[in-house]
């Protein structure tokens, strides 16, 4: 398995497909993920059609246990951002 692609490499690939310099480049995927975490701040779903869709989901306070000493623990509630693919990734993945 190859190692992951980082920020920096996105970057350049995407320069490179659309001809930018690196720096327009950084720029517009920032702009992008920047878009993104606002509309989920918001509560907003975020659908990239093709791609997949971005939500949020709220999940309730709960006790858990610690597995070091086994002691009950309070979970506090919180909010976490799921990701569903879409179909056309799906395909390209496949």
């Amino acid at each position: 398995m190859e190692k992951p692609l980082n920020k920096q490499e996105l970057i350049a690939a995407v320069a490179d497909e659309v001809e930018l310099t690196k720096a327009q480049a950084g720029e517009a995927v920032d702009a992008v993920f920047n878009a993104i975490e606002k509309a989920l701040a918001n509560k907003q779903e975020v659908r990239l059609v093709g791609f997949g869709s971005f939500a949020t989901t709220s999940r309730k306070a709960t006790k858990g246990r610690n597995p070091q000493t086994g002691k009950e623990i309070d979970i506090p509630a919180s909010t976490s951002v799921r990701f569903k693919p879409g179909k056309g990734l799906k395909d390209a993945v496949s």
